[in-house]
């Protein structure tokens, strides 16, 4: 039927320019932005995850800055107990100097006041040992906690707590084998819900601090591992699920190492975020931190026998400085090893991210040029659908 007041074809082809020409607008959206989800309209769900990864890679981009000021600090401390330890050489020779007993007392005054002088030093170098208003080794200090981990204390999860040490607690920087029994070849194995999430290796020149960063290693960040010098207990948290009473668990080939962790069953925890804990070491000379036996009034060099007496003390210093450095040290290598895992991290998450949400510019490219082909053709249909009605004049022509 031909009608002025109804032209049926031509409300067609506008209905399909109109739907050609959304399609168009959508797809050059994507070629300018880049992205195939650009707000919630265009997919909520999608939006919605992508959102909460980006929350999570800016939070890992704040954990890596604090790991960076902590290590800075250990650095900034390092430098000073490096300057210590040159100062307390300089004490060495001095002390020795004046076990000489054809000194005079004017030589021997002479040698004190040369002592006492590179001895004040120690203070002014660990009292300005301070990055970012922190200071680790400044006499009345505190102890730095690290946040290691993103993961919000929402999330539970599981913990075993090793039994003690047997005989001798070590320290971080002490060696692993001959502590507890331990040989090389107990390596442990970590495993979540009954498999294996990775295993360290145990040498004969691993310190307990280079232990604690083979498990954050080897694990990919699963294990939260530390250390308690006190009570020389082991402590390895999962955050993940709790369904199961037992899903972390600690084996060694060997005999069985509750001291490690093995046969210990795992409890819940709260799932606070990680911390490393980097222990305030005082240099100074005014306390009863490492530099102990070469404070106060026995520091003399006013006779031989007090200058031997002098000189051991500044010995047992010297090894108590150098074990400390040696547990910085570590600690700086630990904080390292984490940072350089939250970059991976970081950029996984983003790749994942753009596995999500990025457009691929060469199938909207093709498909750009289709809906312009598609438009062109479109707008004629419709321009044709328009004088269809025209014939209608020729049927009323004489």
């Amino acid at each position: 039927m031909l009608s002025v007041n109804t032209n049926y074809s031509a409300m067609v082809a506008l209905q399909n320019l109109g739907n050609t020409n959304k399609e168009l607008e959508e797809v050059q959206g994507r070629i300018n932005t880049g992205l195939k989800v650009a707000g919630a309209k265009d997919n909520g769900a999608v939006y919605a995850i992508a959102e909460g990864q980006r929350s999570r890679v800016s939070a890992l981009a704040a954990v890596a800055d604090g790991i960076s000021r902590a290590t800075s600090s250990i650095d900034v401390a390092l430098a000073a107990g490096k300057s210590i330890g040159d100062i307390l050489q300089q004490l060495k020779s001095r002390a020795v100097s004046a076990q000489m007993e054809d000194l005079t007392a004017e030589q021997r005054s002479a040698i004190q006041a040369d002592y006492d002088a590179y001895r004040s030093q120690i203070n002014q170098i660990a009292g300005s040992a301070e990055f970012n208003g922190f200071n680790l080794v400044g006499a009345g200090g505190l102890n730095l906690n690290v946040l290691m981990s993103d993961l919000s204390s929402g999330t539970a999860g599981r913990q075993v707590t090793s039994t003690p040490v047997a005989g001798l607690v070590p320290g971080l920087s002490a060696y692993v084998v001959g502590n507890g029994g331990v040989t090389a070849a107990d390596d442990t194995t970590f495993n979540l819900n009954g498999a294996a999430i990775g295993t360290v290796d145990i040498t004969a020149t691993m310190t307990v601090q280079d232990y604690l960063d083979e498990v954050t290693t080897q694990t990919g960040g699963r294990i939260a591992a530390s250390y308690d010098q006190t009570t020389g207990t082991f402590t390895y948290v999962a955050v993940e699920g709790v369904a199961v009473s037992n899903e972390l668990t600690v084996t060694t080939p060997g005999t069985a190492r509750a001291w490690l962790g093995q046969g210990v069953a795992a409890g819940a925890v709260s799932g606070a975020s990680p911390t490393l804990t980097v222990t305030d070491l005082d240099f100074s000379v005014a306390g009863s931190g490492a530099l102990s036996t070469v404070s106060g009034a026995a520091n003399t060099l006013a006779s031989s026998s007090s200058a031997r007496t002098t000189s051991a003390g500044i010995d047992s210093a010297i090894v108590a400085l150098n074990r400390q450095m040696a547990s910085l040290g570590s600690q700086a290598k630990g904080l390292e090893i984490q940072k350089n895992f939250l970059t991976s991290l970081s950029d996984t998450v983003t790749k994942g991210i753009g596995n999500l949400v990025d457009a691929d510019l060469a199938k909207e490219s093709a498909r750009l040029q289709s809906l312009q082909i598609k438009q062109q053709l479109g707008a004629q249909a419709l321009s044709i659908a328009n004088q269809s009605p025209q014939v209608i004049m020729s049927l009323f022509r004489n």
